[in-house]
């Protein structure tokens, strides 16, 4: 075995550090107590509200990816890359189609029918 893969096989057992997992909390803490204070001491408005904290989202996201789940220290990223892809693509699937069952029944069913399917059918 020569030096180059003894230090991949380092890199392997211990991928974090100290320093890196401290920079991921601080970054963590950071990034979620500033769209706190953007939301809570109304500093934007509207729409634009709802950005900026996606945008805090996406941050809060790269910075766990790369500090505590490594994404980019290990020996086939590709791999990791392709299920996370495919995680995310399900996750999507899923909020995306129940985002729309949702806004389908809501369009679908007036208030007058659904006061009736209360009283009529469960006996009140």
């Amino acid at each position: 075995m020569n030096k180059k893969e003894e230090i991949q096989i380092k890199q392997i057992e211990h991928p974090g550090t100290l320093k890196s997992y401290v920079t991921g909390f601080v970054l963590s803490i950071v990034l979620t107590i500033i769209p706190y204070l953007i939301v809570i001491n109304h500093i934007v408005s509207g729409a634009f509200i709802v950005a900026v904290v996606i945008c805090f989202a996406f941050a809060q996201l790269a910075v766990q990816l790369l500090f505590f789940l490594h994404m980019r220290e290990e020996a086939k990223p590709r791999l990791n890359l392709l299920i996370f892809i495919s995680f995310a693509s399900i996750i999507l699937i899923v909020v995306v189609a129940s985002i729309w069952i949702m806004q389908h029944l809501n369009y679908n069913m007036n208030l007058i029918q659904l006061n009736n399917e209360m009283k009529y059918g469960e006996g009140f």
